[in-house]
C-alpha cells in the first residue's frame, strides 16, 4: 500500500488544494493531507480550523481514502511514521518549483522520500492562499477560489483579525 502525503499551510484551504488533493488520490492508496507550522507565515486559523476546513471541503466530495491531520514536526517524521514513502505538492509557477526541490532533496535525505510534483490546473495556478486572504481583506469577491465553506469562515476571521486590530 502507497500512501503519499500533501503537506501545506492550507490557510486558508483553496480549490487548486482540493484540486491536488483529488488527483492524489487517484494514484494512491491513501492520501494524508498535513495542516503544517510554517516557521515564516503567521496564520490566519488555528491548526484545527485548517483541518475542520479541508475536512468540511472533501467531505463533500467524498474522499474516503484521505485522511486530514496536522503536525507541529517535521513533515519527513510524520512520513516515517505512518509509513509514507511519497509527498505530492502542487506547483503553481516557476517560483513554487524553486522553492520546493531545496526541501525535496533535504526530505529525500532526512527519509529517503521522494517528492512528486503535481502541475496546478491553468484554471487554478494563479489561486495561492496569501491571495485569497489579500483580495478577502480588500472586500473583493473569492469565491470559486476556496470551497464554499471557507468562504464564510474566511470572512468571520477577517472580521475578527480587524476588531483587534
Amino acid at each position: 500500500m502507497t500512501i503519499a502525503v500533501c503537506p501545506g499551510s492550507y490557510d486558508p484551504v483553496t480549490s487548486g488544494h482540493v484540486d491536488v488533493i483529488e488527483r492524489c488520490s487517484r494514484f494512491f492508496c491513501e492520501v494524508h493531507v498535513v495542516v503544517a507550522a510554517n516557521a515564516a507565515k503567521v496564520p490566519l486559523f488555528s491548526d484545527e480550523e485548517r483541518v475542520q476546513m479541508i475536512r468540511k471541503a472533501l467531505d463533500d466530495d467524498g474522499y474516503n481514502k484521505v485522511k486530514v491531520v496536522a503536525t507541529s514536526g517535521l513533515i519527513t517524521d510524520y512520513c516515517l511514521q505512518v509509513g509514507a514513502s511519497v509527498i505530492v505538492k502542487g506547483l503553481r509557477q516557476n517560483g513554487d518549483y524553486e522553492a520546493e526541490l531545496g526541501m525535496a532533496l533535504v526530505n529525500r535525505k532526512l527519509a529517503q522520500v521522494e517528492t512528486l510534483f503535481l502541475p496546478a490546473d491553468p484554471i487554478r495556478e494563479h489561486i495561492s492562499s496569501s491571495i485569497v486572504k489579500d483580495v478577502a481583506r480588500h472586500g473583493g469577491d473569492v469565491t470559486g477560489m476556496v470551497p464554499d465553506g471557507v468562504v464564510p469562515m474566511l470572512q468571520q476571521a477577517l472580521t475578527s483579525e480587524k476588531s483587534s486590530i
